[in-house]
Protein backbone atom coordinates (compact mmCIF):
# COMPACT_ATOMS: atom_id res chain seq x y z
CA UNK A 1 0.00 0.00 0.00
CA UNK A 2 1.17 3.27 -0.93
CA UNK A 3 -0.15 5.60 2.23
CA UNK A 4 -0.98 6.13 5.34
CA UNK A 5 -2.76 4.10 8.60
CA UNK A 6 -3.99 6.22 10.53
CA UNK A 7 -5.28 5.35 14.02
CA UNK A 8 -7.28 7.34 17.14
CA UNK A 9 -8.70 5.90 20.05
CA UNK A 10 -12.06 5.07 21.91
CA UNK A 11 -13.22 6.81 25.03
CA UNK A 12 -11.88 5.68 28.35
CA UNK A 13 -11.92 6.08 31.83
CA UNK A 14 -14.81 8.46 32.84
CA UNK A 15 -14.87 10.41 29.35
CA UNK A 16 -17.60 9.59 27.10
CA UNK A 17 -15.44 11.21 24.03
CA UNK A 18 -11.84 10.78 22.51
CA UNK A 19 -10.90 13.75 20.41
CA UNK A 20 -8.60 11.51 18.66
CA UNK A 21 -11.25 8.97 17.49
CA UNK A 22 -13.13 11.68 16.38
CA UNK A 23 -10.36 14.00 14.61
CA UNK A 24 -9.26 10.33 13.01
CA UNK A 25 -12.82 10.25 11.19
CA UNK A 26 -12.81 13.58 10.11
CA UNK A 27 -9.30 13.45 8.45
CA UNK A 28 -10.57 10.31 6.96
CA UNK A 29 -13.35 12.60 5.20
CA UNK A 30 -10.82 15.42 4.41
CA UNK A 31 -8.46 13.27 2.45
CA UNK A 32 -7.73 13.84 -1.25
CA UNK A 33 -5.14 11.04 -2.85
CA UNK A 34 -4.11 9.98 -4.92
CA UNK A 35 -2.51 8.49 -1.85
CA UNK A 36 -4.65 5.83 -0.12
CA UNK A 37 -5.58 6.41 4.27
CA UNK A 38 -6.58 3.67 6.00
CA UNK A 39 -8.32 4.63 9.58
CA UNK A 40 -9.11 2.63 12.55
CA UNK A 41 -10.58 3.59 15.73
CA UNK A 42 -8.70 1.21 17.90
CA UNK A 43 -10.28 -0.20 21.78
CA UNK A 44 -8.26 1.12 24.91
CA UNK A 45 -7.12 -1.92 26.21
CA UNK A 46 -3.86 -3.27 26.19
CA UNK A 47 -3.95 -6.31 24.70
CA UNK A 48 -6.50 -5.76 21.69
CA UNK A 49 -5.17 -2.45 20.52
CA UNK A 50 -1.66 -4.34 20.13
CA UNK A 51 -3.17 -7.31 18.28
CA UNK A 52 -5.80 -4.55 16.13
CA UNK A 53 -2.74 -2.76 15.17
CA UNK A 54 -0.48 -5.26 14.41
CA UNK A 55 -3.40 -6.61 12.11
CA UNK A 56 -4.05 -3.74 10.42
CA UNK A 57 -0.02 -3.41 9.41
CA UNK A 58 -0.42 -6.62 8.08
CA UNK A 59 -3.25 -6.29 5.99
CA UNK A 60 -2.52 -3.03 4.27
CA UNK A 61 1.44 -2.82 4.79
CA UNK A 62 1.15 0.87 4.97
CA UNK A 63 4.50 2.96 3.96
CA UNK A 64 3.88 5.19 7.53
CA UNK A 65 1.77 4.61 10.52
CA UNK A 66 0.60 7.63 12.23
CA UNK A 67 -1.35 6.55 15.52
CA UNK A 68 -2.79 9.46 17.75
CA UNK A 69 -4.37 9.31 21.10
CA UNK A 70 -5.95 12.51 23.46
CA UNK A 71 -3.89 14.03 26.56
CA UNK A 72 -6.01 16.11 28.40
CA UNK A 73 -4.17 19.20 30.06
CA UNK A 74 -2.01 19.59 26.83
CA UNK A 75 -2.41 22.96 24.76
CA UNK A 76 -0.48 22.09 21.73
CA UNK A 77 -0.73 18.97 19.15
CA UNK A 78 2.07 17.11 20.76
CA UNK A 79 4.43 15.06 18.06
CA UNK A 80 6.07 12.67 20.08
CA UNK A 81 9.63 11.44 19.95
CA UNK A 82 10.04 8.55 22.10
CA UNK A 83 8.16 5.07 22.62
CA UNK A 84 9.48 3.39 25.63
CA UNK A 85 9.48 -0.42 25.88
CA UNK A 86 7.23 0.15 29.21
CA UNK A 87 3.67 -0.47 30.12
CA UNK A 88 2.95 1.12 33.90
CA UNK A 89 -0.79 1.91 34.21
CA UNK A 90 -1.65 4.32 36.53
CA UNK A 91 -5.46 3.31 35.74
CA UNK A 92 -7.33 0.17 34.32
CA UNK A 93 -7.84 -0.43 30.90
CA UNK A 94 -11.08 -0.19 29.58
CA UNK A 95 -10.77 -4.36 30.15
CA UNK A 96 -10.07 -3.63 33.68
CA UNK A 97 -6.66 -4.62 33.03
CA UNK A 98 -3.81 -2.69 35.20
CA UNK A 99 -0.18 -4.03 34.16
CA UNK A 100 2.54 -2.52 36.17
CA UNK A 101 6.25 -3.16 34.62
CA UNK A 102 5.93 -4.84 31.73
CA UNK A 103 7.18 -4.70 28.42
CA UNK A 104 5.18 -3.54 25.39
CA UNK A 105 6.95 -5.40 23.10
CA UNK A 106 8.72 -8.54 25.21
CA UNK A 107 12.45 -9.02 23.63
CA UNK A 108 12.44 -5.23 22.63
CA UNK A 109 14.64 -2.83 22.79
CA UNK A 110 14.30 -0.09 25.89
CA UNK A 111 12.67 2.45 23.47
CA UNK A 112 12.44 3.82 20.01
CA UNK A 113 12.87 6.77 18.22
CA UNK A 114 10.12 7.95 15.86
CA UNK A 115 10.69 6.96 12.58
CA UNK A 116 8.92 9.94 10.74
CA UNK A 117 10.16 13.41 10.81
CA UNK A 118 8.81 14.56 13.64
CA UNK A 119 10.34 18.11 13.69
CA UNK A 120 9.65 18.49 10.12
CA UNK A 121 5.68 17.47 10.94
CA UNK A 122 5.80 20.02 13.96
CA UNK A 123 6.91 23.05 11.49
CA UNK A 124 3.74 22.09 9.03
CA UNK A 125 1.42 21.82 11.98
CA UNK A 126 2.49 24.76 13.24
CA UNK A 127 2.63 27.33 9.72
CA UNK A 128 -0.99 25.99 9.42
CA UNK A 129 -1.56 27.92 12.31
CA UNK A 130 -2.39 24.97 14.74
CA UNK A 131 -0.43 24.91 17.73
CA UNK A 132 2.00 22.06 17.88
CA UNK A 133 5.15 21.40 19.94
CA UNK A 134 7.67 18.11 20.20
CA UNK A 135 6.86 16.04 23.04
CA UNK A 136 9.46 13.55 24.79
CA UNK A 137 6.97 11.18 26.49
CA UNK A 138 4.07 9.40 25.55
CA UNK A 139 3.78 7.92 28.46
CA UNK A 140 3.54 4.42 29.64
CA UNK A 141 -0.32 3.93 29.41
CA UNK A 142 -2.38 2.05 25.88
CA UNK A 143 -0.91 5.24 23.75
CA UNK A 144 2.59 4.61 24.65
CA UNK A 145 1.66 0.73 24.17
CA UNK A 146 0.32 1.30 20.67
CA UNK A 147 3.70 3.63 19.59
CA UNK A 148 6.06 0.89 20.85
CA UNK A 149 3.97 -2.05 18.83
CA UNK A 150 4.08 0.48 15.52
CA UNK A 151 7.60 1.57 15.87
CA UNK A 152 8.34 -1.90 16.64
CA UNK A 153 6.10 -3.37 13.04
CA UNK A 154 5.75 -0.69 10.71
CA UNK A 155 8.18 0.79 7.99
CA UNK A 156 7.81 4.05 9.39
CA UNK A 157 5.61 5.29 12.58
CA UNK A 158 5.03 8.27 14.76
CA UNK A 159 2.72 8.73 17.52
CA UNK A 160 0.94 12.29 18.02
CA UNK A 161 -1.52 13.51 21.22
CA UNK A 162 -3.58 15.81 21.34
CA UNK A 163 -5.61 18.15 23.58
CA UNK A 164 -9.30 17.79 24.14
CA UNK A 165 -11.76 19.11 21.25
CA UNK A 166 -13.78 22.09 21.42
CA UNK A 167 -16.35 21.52 24.10
CA UNK A 168 -15.06 18.11 25.23
CA UNK A 169 -12.89 19.29 28.28
CA UNK A 170 -14.39 18.87 31.49
CA UNK A 171 -12.32 20.53 33.82
CA UNK A 172 -11.14 23.28 32.07
CA UNK A 173 -8.20 21.91 30.27
CA UNK A 174 -7.10 23.71 27.01
CA UNK A 175 -9.10 23.13 24.07
CA UNK A 176 -8.71 23.17 19.71
CA UNK A 177 -11.42 22.47 17.30
CA UNK A 178 -11.13 18.81 16.34
CA UNK A 179 -11.24 20.36 12.21
CA UNK A 180 -7.69 22.14 13.63
CA UNK A 181 -7.26 17.93 15.25
CA UNK A 182 -8.03 16.21 11.99
CA UNK A 183 -6.28 19.21 9.61
CA UNK A 184 -3.13 18.57 11.97
CA UNK A 185 -3.44 14.90 10.91
CA UNK A 186 -3.41 14.89 7.51
CA UNK A 187 -0.73 17.56 7.52
CA UNK A 188 1.17 14.89 9.82
CA UNK A 189 0.69 11.99 7.14
CA UNK A 190 1.76 14.49 4.22
CA UNK A 191 4.51 15.36 5.73
CA UNK A 192 5.46 12.20 6.39
CA UNK A 193 5.22 10.79 2.88
CA UNK A 194 7.13 13.47 1.46
CA UNK A 195 10.22 12.14 0.16
CA UNK A 196 13.49 12.94 2.69
CA UNK A 197 15.47 16.10 1.40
Amino acid sequence: MSGVLLTGFEPFADDPVNPSGDAVRLAAELWQGPEQLVTAVLPVTFADAAVRLRALIAEHDPEVVLATGVAGGRATVSIERVAVNLIDARIPDNAGMQPVDVPSVPGGPPAWFATVPVKAIASAVTAAGIPSSLSMSAGTYVCNHVFANAVDAARRAGFIHVPWGAGQASHGEPELPLADLARAFVIAARTAMAPLA
